[in-house]
């Protein structure tokens, strides 16, 4: 396991004094299909329950509860104490602890399956992304999947344009941000890197793994659905599932998704080395 690096404070803060992390899938219609999506995604991409599962970076539990209560045995590994603890009282069934998604807390090979929904999102430098993924491997048995979520690099312009909080005060750094991908907290938001897909699999490939499958999760309606307010029983919200399910893999299209999905197998060698591209696990 490599050396413990500090926790981000900008990142503990901002999920303590700003923002509810509990409430955002729920609080919004695009929220409401990333949830959908991401749910339906996975339960294509996981091996079958009973299975070990590590959720690294895996907030209060929403996705984790679901996959406890669904057979899965759960860990939850989140950087911000305060999920910690929420996802210890919503969800009895998923034991949780406070981690580093750079150095997790677990021993080698203890899962089948490990999750990164959040943490590749939150280090801007691609050396700290290539060291979770690292640490995902490590973790994951000979023939596991990891699955790591992205933010799309159009999504912050096109939220806040739909917002209507596009502004000359905020246009430049959003400027910025989409020729660089790292987010200026000005924005309203944390630390944070938002990929385009081909980065997302370069992530994977300097990380020693196979090159995954990327998804895009909400298709290119979701805008719209914030923008109309769609609750998820209406058409519109239906129609809008339906586009993402089949543009999923639409290299095109990929990019117009909020966020993407990344799944790749982890195959190793007797000598415990990827066999994709030989790096050593660390």
């Amino acid at each position: 396991m490599p050396a413990h690096r500090p926790a981000e404070p900008d990142i503990r803060r901002y999920y303590t004094e700003v923002y509810a992390e509990a409430d955002r899938l729920d609080g919004s219609p695009q929220g409401r299909l990333e949830a959908r999506r991401t749910r339906d995604l996975l339960a294509r991409l996981l091996p079958a329950a009973p299975a070990d599962v590590l959720d690294v970076g895996g907030g209060p539990g929403a996705y984790a509860g679901p996959l406890a209560a669904a057979g899965y045995r759960v860990h939850l590994v989140d950087l911000v104490p305060a999920h910690v603890a929420a996802a210890r009282s919503a969800y009895p069934l998923v034991t949780a602890s406070v981690g580093d998604a750079r150095a997790v807390p677990s021993p080698d090979a203890a899962a089948d399956a490990t999750l990164l929904l959040g943490p590749l999102y939150h280090l801007p430098r691609q050396a700290d992304r290539v060291a979770a993924l690292r640490e995902a491997a490590r973790v994951t048995r000979p023939g596991g999947t990891i699955v790591a979520a992205a933010i799309s690099r159009h999504a912050a312009l096109i939220d806040l344009s739909v917002q209507g909080r596009l502004d000359e005060d905020n246009r430049q750094s959003l400027r910025a941000q989409y020729e660089t991908g790292v987010n200026d907290p000005r924005t309203g938001f944390t630390t944070a890197f938002f990929h385009r897909p081909e980065e997302l699999v370069a992530d994977f490939v300097a990380a020693g793994l196979p090159t995954p499958q990327v998804y895009g999760v909400e298709g290119p309606l979701w805008p719209l659905l914030n923008a109309l307010g769609t609750g998820p029983h209406e058409r519109l919200f239906g129609d809008a599932l339906t586009c993402a399910e089949t543009f999923e893999r639409d290299a095109a299209i990929l990019g117009a998704s909020a966020h993407l999905l990344a799944a790749a197998p982890l195959t190793v060698g007797p000598d415990r080395r990827l066999l994709d591209a030989g790096a050593k696990f660390v």
